[in-house]
């Protein structure tokens, strides 16, 4: 029997659907899924693995021109996708017309691997000629390129583009165990989990400021204990994520905690701090620490 393995990966503007799709593909709420923009900051490795295949699904943060230090960073996850894929997965919604970044675009149309160009939301449209004429669009603007109509959401034609991945992957043998669900530590999926209540409840320059780090990560056969500090870049900042007597930080922790119970299949136990530090977004030496630069 023949094994077939390899890299497909997701590229596309914020917002379109990217981390959703994954999670449909992968059947984990690997990546934290918010109506915000920017919500993805690193790739995430999703691994779906059958008897004759393992699928390395890798979902990028959305394309942007980078305004600070952190999103060049971003940027240059996306720019590595390109370097290790087996196959492309371009997804648009359906009423964009462009890629934020042309030089992206050229990419994708010179692409020498298999590319599938996903229109996403098409559940969302008023009209069935207005998908028939978004897929007429870009089946000329990329013509290197499969087409597939889908709603991520609703899990419409999801598994034809499985199908397709499927054709498309070369012949290799398994690059992870096949118990593996993701290259991430636990820790990250933490850091995750309370990164994707702040993105829900706090407005503005809030979510965009803050990162998280977890620093005590202790699990015993019923528990797991769970010591998070939410670091923000002004002392103004500080006073906003905690809320009046506490109580905007509570809910935080509260749902975090929900969330990560489902995940882990196990009770939590979750203590969060809240520290400022400084300007991190455009600091070499924090980003590094955070895991944006190599």
């Amino acid at each position: 029997m023949t094994h077939k393995a390899g890299f497909v990966n997701i590229i596309g503007n914020p917002n379109v659907g990217k981390s959703t799709l994954m999670n449909a593909l992968v059947g984990e709420r690997l990546s934290i899924i918010t109506s915000k923009a920017q919500t993805t900051r690193h790739r995430i490795l999703g691994i779906v693995n059958g008897d004759d295949f393992q699928i390395l699904f890798s979902d990028t943060p959305g394309i942007i021109k980078p305004a600070y230090q952190l999103q060049e960073s971003m940027m240059d996850f996306v720019k590595s996708a390109f370097e290790d894929a087996d196959v492309l997965i371009y997804m648009v919604e359906l009423g964009e017309k462009e890629l934020k970044d042309e030089k992206f675009f050229e990419k994708i149309k010179a692409s020498k691997i298999p590319v599938l160009l996903l229109i996403n939301k098409i559940d969302t449209a008023k009209d069935q000629s207005i998908v028939e004429e978004k897929l007429a669009y870009w089946q000329e603007k990329v013509p290197n390129a499969e087409v597939f109509l889908i709603s991520a959401l609703e899990k419409f034609n999801v598994e034809g583009v499985f199908n397709a991945i499927l054709d498309n992957l070369p012949e290799s043998p398994a690059f992870y165990p096949k118990d593996q669900l993701t290259d991430k530590p636990e820790r990250f999926f933490v850091n995750e989990a309370i990164r994707e209540k702040i993105l829900m409840h706090y407005k503005k320059e809030i979510p965009y400021a803050v990162e998280i780090e977890t620093e005590e990560f202790f699990e015993d056969e019923k528990i797991i204990r769970i010591r998070s500090i939410i670091m923000v870049e002004r002392q103004t900042q500080k006073g906003i994520i905690i809320g009046h007597k506490g109580s905007a930080l509570k809910r935080v922790g509260t749902e975090a905690r929900k969330d990560l119970q489902k995940f882990f299949q196990k009770k939590i136990h979750l203590e969060l701090y809240v520290k400022v530090n400084k300007d991190w977004r455009n600091n070499k030496n924090q980003l590094k620490r955070f895991g944006y630069k190599e």
